[in-house]
């Protein structure tokens, strides 16, 4: 687990671009198409056979019923740390402040990589399942696309837990584990949001929370690194 997270780290030796477009093809987005038939095949199981998973109308409905004013106000920003503009905007800081004290722009890439795989997947997927929103109020305005599986959700987890990854560079215990939390929590309370919020019913969110753990973890691992080191002085 050291070697992976540290991998960056372990390996700072700089790859020609096309070393890394090749790496990006081979190791991120090729498994990236075969994650996005297993999340259709998901989508339509669901859809399909399954008639939509009835019971979740309870839980659309549960939060439906126990809406309150702070609480539409809290999940209001909360929905917004999860769209596209704001995704994007962190992206771009992220991107910038990675390369500036890095000066690696290979590794200055991955969150971006990761959004970008996030975005890939849940389009067209979207596209493909076209699932319906839940049959409850809806406090946002309802996206082009649909339901299944959710993009706030996906493009939040796919960011923070990169941000996550990188707070390990962190020196101080106590600080690295406190901004570790704190970035892991913002998906969490984004795709609580969009179930407040009407917007998604439950496995969308999952499904969406996933996406994003997946494109992570194949944009953080994207670019081939030499680890051996780390592996020879563990044992």
């Amino acid at each position: 687990m050291t070697s992976f997270l540290h991998r960056y780290e372990l390996d700072t030796s700089a790859p020609t671009v096309a070393q890394a477009a090749r790496d990006a093809a081979v190791r991120a987005l090729a498994p990236a198409v075969l994650w996005w038939a297993v999340v259709v095949g998901l989508g339509l199981l669901i859809t399909g056979p399954l008639d939509g998973l009835p019971a979740e109308r309870a839980v659309s409905e549960w939060f439906a019923e126990h809406r309150v004013d702070w609480l539409d106000s809290a999940t209001s920003v909360m929905s917004n740390i999860g769209a596209t503009l704001f995704i994007i905007t962190a992206c771009v800081v992220a991107i910038a402040t990675l390369w500036w004290r890095t000066r690696q722009w290979w590794f200055a890439l991955v969150p971006g990589l990761a959004v970008a795989l996030q975005a890939l997947v849940f389009l067209t997927s979207s596209l493909v399942v076209g699932r319906e929103r839940p049959e409850v109020e809806k406090l946002d305005d309802s996206p082009p696309t649909t339901a299944y599986p959710s993009g706030h959700t996906g493009a939040s987890t796919a960011f923070y837990l990169t941000m996550a990854f990188l707070a390990q560079r962190i020196r101080r215990a106590w600080l690295r584990r406190l901004v570790t939390v704190l970035v892991l929590l913002v998906p969490l309370g984004v795709g609580t949001a969009r179930l407040y919020r009407g917007m998604h019913s439950l496995t969308d969110v999952l499904v969406g929370a996933a996406n994003g753990v997946v494109c992570a973890l194949l944009a953080w691992n994207y670019l081939r690194r030499d680890t051996s080191g780390a592996v020879r002085s563990a044992g």
